[in-house]
């Protein structure tokens, strides 16, 4: 029995690279593209028009309404529509800044299909995605330095560690507790901000502004 498609939008303001992807994703009986659009405003007016869809293919750099304050109007207007930031910017600033907006995870237009289709699936079965060379350079330009509220010294000072290579049992060590002091740390953070990764703690800590950029040599 063939499961429901997932229904994406493409926002990309050059026509043959947005009908390139549309015409590669409707390969994937998976993935059912309802609308493409030149920017921001045209979505706006596409989500008047088309069925809604679940994730939308961002770009960034568009004229008229760009792929930041599209991210900002959809998450504050369409929660339930998960962006998916698809551009050829590597630079920390910019991965940084849609992860701010509200998309849920980002990759590079270089990618190859099955990436992209990877990259839609994860984000519907766990709500974000960042694949390992962005994380990288993420997680190397991402520091905790607030108070955030409800959060604990100790769980704040667990959050600021995530956000860096280390693994848990490397965490443990450098805060001089125990592996299942962690955990525990790690648990009360996913019960406080309802969230289901580690990933999903690094995106919180860059949407509430946990962090300070560092700079790359």
């Amino acid at each position: 029995m063939k499961t429901d498609r997932i229904p994406i939008a493409i926002v990309d303001d050059h026509t043959l690279f947005r009908k390139g992807v549309a015409g590669l994703m409707v390969e994937f009986e998976e993935l059912e593209v309802v609308f493409e659009a030149e920017n921001g405003k045209q979505l706006q007016l596409a989500l008047d028009k088309y069925a809604q869809p679940k994730v939308v293919l961002m770009d960034i750099n568009m004229p008229v309404m760009d792929g930041y304050e599209t991210t900002c109007w959809l998450k504050a207007n369409y929660p339930q529509i998960h962006v998916l930031a698809l551009s050829m910017f590597e630079d920390d600033e910019a991965v940084i800044k849609m992860i701010r907006c509200g998309a849920c995870g980002y990759i590079l237009k270089e990618s190859k299909p099955r990436d992209l289709l990877e990259a839609i699936k994860i984000i519907m079965l766990k709500g974000v995605y960042i694949n390992e060379m962005v994380s990288g350079k993420l997680i190397r330009s991402v520091a905790a330095y607030e108070t955030a509220p409800n959060l604990s010294p100790k769980e704040l000072d667990f959050l600021k560690h995530c956000c860096s290579e280390l693994t848990y049992k490397e965490i443990a060590d450098l805060m001089f507790v125990s592996p299942r002091t962690v955990d525990n740390y790690r648990e009360s953070l996913f019960q406080k901000l309802n969230i289901k990764s580690r990933t999903g703690l690094v995106l919180y800590a860059i949407r509430n502004s946990l962090y300070q950029v560092i700079a790359q040599v």
